[in-house]
C-alpha cells in the first residue's frame, strides 16, 4: 500500500485501542496503526503500522501525514501526560489532521476531584484551540478495574463512601468508539458521556463480584489519610499516589455517579452490567 490509510488509530497495543482497530478493521476498515513498539501491534488485514511517540514531536509529524482522522487514545499516565497530549494535538495539526476523536474522562474539568480529569479537561481545550473538528469520550471508570482493585485478598480498600460509580466496560468504549469512526462527520463537535447501565456504590460492586466468583469479596470504606498510607507500600511520586486516592474520593464526592444512554444511542446495544462482564 503506497500510502497510509487516512483513519488512524493509537493505543493499538492497549485494551481500548486494539479493540477499537480489530473492530474496524474486521469490517473492513483500512486502518493506520500507530504505535510506540510497532511490533506489538496487533496483525490485521488493510492497517499499516507506524512508529508514533506522543512526545517526539517530528516523528509524529511524519506518522500522521495525511491522515483525516485520528482516534487519540489518552497516554501512560505520567507527570507529563499533559505535555505529551499538547505536543501530540501540535503535531497532528501540523501534519493536516482535520478531526481528532478522544478518550477523555467522565467530568473532565480544570477542578475535578479525580485529578487525572483536570489533564483531560485541558487536552479537550488544546484540542479546540488547535482548530480541529473533534469528539470528546469521556468515559466512566473501567468495568473491568473493579475486580482488580481488590487485590489477591479481595478488598477493595478506598475513601469512596457511600458514593455510585457508573463504570464501564471497556469492550463498550470501544464499541461506541468504533461507531463515531465508522462516520467521524456526524458526531463533529460533540461529547459523549460513556457509562454503564447502573450506577453502583463499591459495597454494591463487591457484592456482586462475590457471587459471581462464589469466593469472598468486599469493601473497605478507609478514611483518606488511610488510603494515603495503605497505598505507600508502592514506591511513587506524590502525583501518582493523589490520582490513586482521588479515583475514591470523586466516588464519594458523586463525580462519577451519572448515568447515560450514550453507549446505547451510538451502538444501539445496552451496555454491558457488572455481572455481565464478570460473567464473560
Amino acid at each position: 500500500m503506497s500510502t497510509p490509510p487516512p483513519l488512524a488509530i493509537t493505543g493499538v497495543t492497549g485494551t481500548v485501542g486494539g479493540l477499537v482497530a480489530r473492530e474496524l478493521a474486521g469490517k473492513g476498515t483500512e486502518l493506520r496503526l500507530l504505535a510506540r513498539t510497532p511490533a506489538k501491534a496487533p496483525e490485521l488485514p488493510g492497517a499499516v503500522v507506524l512508529r508514533c511517540d506522543y512526545g517526539d514531536r517530528a516523528l509524529c509529524e511524519r506518522s500522521l501525514e495525511g491522515v483525516e482522522t485520528l482516534f487519540m487514545v489518552s497516554g501512560r499516565e505520567s507527570e507529563n501526560r499533559l505535555d505529551e497530549h499538547r505536543a501530540f494535538v501540535d503535531s497532528a495539526r501540523a501534519a493536516g489532521v482535520r478531526r481528532i476523536v478522544y478518550t477523555s474522562f467522565m467530568g473532565a474539568a480544570p477542578d475535578a476531584v479525580f485529578t487525572l480529569a483536570r489533564d483531560h479537561f485541558h487536552t479537550e481545550e488544546h484540542i479546540k484551540a488547535a482548530g480541529l473538528d473533534y469528539t470528546f469520550l469521556r468515559d466512566s471508570l473501567y468495568l473491568d478495574f473493579l475486580e482488580p482493585f481488590g487485590g489477591p485478598e479481595g478488598v477493595i480498600r478506598g475513601p469512596a463512601g457511600e458514593g455510585r460509580v457508573a463504570a464501564v466496560a471497556q469492550a463498550d468504549v470501544a464499541r461506541s468508539a468504533a461507531a463515531v469512526l465508522r462516520d467521524p462527520k456526524a458526531h463533529a463537535r460533540t461529547a459523549y458521556t460513556l457509562t454503564g447501565p447502573e450506577a453502583l456504590t463499591l459495597e454494591e460492586a463487591a457484592e456482586i463480584i462475590s457471587d459471581v466468583r462464589g469466593r469472598p469479596f468486599r469493601f473497605h470504606n478507609e478514611t483518606i489519610e488511610e488510603a494515603y498510607e495503605s497505598r505507600r507500600k508502592w514506591p511513587a511520586p506524590p502525583w501518582q499516589y493523589g490520582a490513586w486516592v482521588s479515583t475514591y474520593t470523586a466516588i464519594a464526592a458523586g463525580d462519577l455517579a451519572e448515568v447515560t444512554d450514550d453507549v446505547e444511542r451510538l451502538t444501539g446495544r445496552r451496555p454491558l452490567s457488572l455481572a455481565e462482564l464478570l460473567a464473560g
